[in-house]
């Protein structure tokens, strides 16, 4: 116990008071006044700043009833920092606002506390005791598809492509390592670039493909490499997708690998490859040309992409939103064109799903007529065209296919026109009476 011939002061307060502080204030779910400007943040949890200080105040000099001599703000938080403690600006809410209230919603979520509180007083229960353990998502375990055997005869039966589109595909594959399939939306291109990979691998093997997709807040610490949380409070050095993708495909040269990246021009590509733009040609691979990452120790194993390593990205060109690519990486790829199919191949399909030839007519009839259309119109083009996808999934029931049809022509494609034709609704009404007349 402090010395009562001198004055305890709050200079004297230690870490350890705080804590002790802050574990009875755990302990008995003792409610505290609300902070109105600042929060102290332990372990996930927020408290207000100056009565944690007062109760640890009165803890650390043995005076129940002592009063802190600090004001609220910043001589409470520059005692509370100074002992390494965060404390945190609240969010400002104004009175009537629609968030008056979320500090009663904060004080409703302390139920959600897995600590070891022993009672509620709000509630006028007591709390369950829970067991010694940090709170984590539920794991739900799952495994990887058997691999089967695939074949250039499977993929010509569920690809509408010629086998000569389908081998121009393999071979620029072949010759570039990496590939863009680009076109309208529904044109099957992310089914595309599996089945080029099961082909590649004559096997549906899910081990040796992996799969991401570009967004705007996709980033070269996602994708290569860069420090992320490791759940302990701590920064780690943590590979990216792409990394990840070329240390197997190096441990394992015999055999290719394949980074599918869907979307590839809705993220800020030049920014999010780095380093990528030099090793992605195909005559860059291999560890003659690697290179050191700018998140990379000076002692680190340099960075290169071995030959076994295939990319495949998929672009959309209708979206009116996204910049083009940059010439630089242009460059390091093949592209093949994806176009709408609705002839011999989907009529086919169709039939085999036993779809009646009175709907699969009206389907090709009025899609092939739309799309002329759109690709005639100067202000979009073919690449606004509609795809085919929208039609690869018939109901198995044949009586329900009228029905399927409609669905997918006024509430997938018809709000579609609304949008090509903004500016312009008379035509976009236009064309959505045609689509739609029986």
């Amino acid at each position: 116990m402090p010395d009562s011939a001198a004055p305890f002061t709050p200079a004297q307060l230690t870490r350890d008071h705080v804590l002790r502080a802050l574990r009875q204030i755990d302990r008995e779910s003792q409610p505290l006044p609300p902070s109105t400007v600042y929060d102290l943040v332990y372990k996930g949890r927020r408290y207000p700043p100056r009565p944690v200080l007062q109760l640890a105040f009165r803890l650390a000099s043995g005076q129940p009833e002592a009063a802190l001599p600090l004001l609220a703000g910043t001589p409470t938080n520059s005692v509370l920092e100074r002992l390494d403690f965060t404390v945190t600006t609240k969010r400002p809410v104004l009175a009537n606002s629609p968030h008056d209230g979320d500090v009663a919603a904060q004080e409703a979520m302390q139920e959600l506390y897995t600590g070891n509180g022993r009672e509620n007083p709000a509630a006028g229960k007591p709390s369950p005791v829970r067991a010694e353990m940090p709170a984590s998502e539920p794991l739900v375990p799952y495994e990887l598809p058997p691999a089967t055997p695939y074949t250039h005869e499977l993929a010509l039966q569920e690809l509408f492509l010629s086998a000569d589109s389908l081998a121009q595909a393999e071979a620029a594959l072949q010759r570039r390592r990496n590939l863009i399939l680009q076109g309208p939306p529904g044109t099957g291109k992310t089914f595309l670039a599996r089945r080029l990979a099961w082909l590649r691998l004559g096997s549906t093997d899910a081990s040796r493909v992996e799969l991401v997709q570009f967004h705007p807040s996709y980033s070269y610490e996602d994708f290569i490499q860069g420090f992320r949380p490791d759940g302990q409070g701590a920064f780690r050095l943590t590979p990216g997708v792409l990394l990840d993708s070329c240390r197997k495909a190096a441990n394992d040269p015999s055999k290719p690998y394949f980074l599918l990246i869907d979307e590839i021009n809705r993220g800020n590509v030049s920014r999010i490859f780095g380093e990528l733009l030099l090793l992605l040609e195909a005559d860059k691979r291999g560890p003659a040309h690697a290179v050191r990452l700018p998140y990379a120790p000076a002692d680190a194993a340099r960075f290169f992409v071995p030959d076994n390593l295939f990319v495949i990205g998929t672009m959309n060109t209708a979206d009116r939103s996204l910049a083009p690519l940059d010439y630089a990486l242009r460059r390091r790829f093949a592209f093949v064109q994806m176009q709408p199919e609705f002839g011999t191949p989907l009529q086919t399909f169709l039939a085999g799903h036993h779809v009646p030839k009175a709907v699969i007519g009206r389907l090709v009839s009025r899609l092939t007529e739309l799309n002329q259309a759109i690709a005639d119109d100067p202000e979009l083009g073919p690449d606004f065209q509609l795809g085919h996808s929208y039609f690869c999934q018939p109901p198995a029931n044949p009586t329900e296919a009228p029905a399927w049809l409609e669905a997918i022509l006024s509430q997938e494609i018809a709000p579609l026109l609304n949008e090509y034709w903004l500016d312009q609704p008379a035509k976009a009404a236009a064309h959505r009476k045609k689509l739609l007349a029986n």
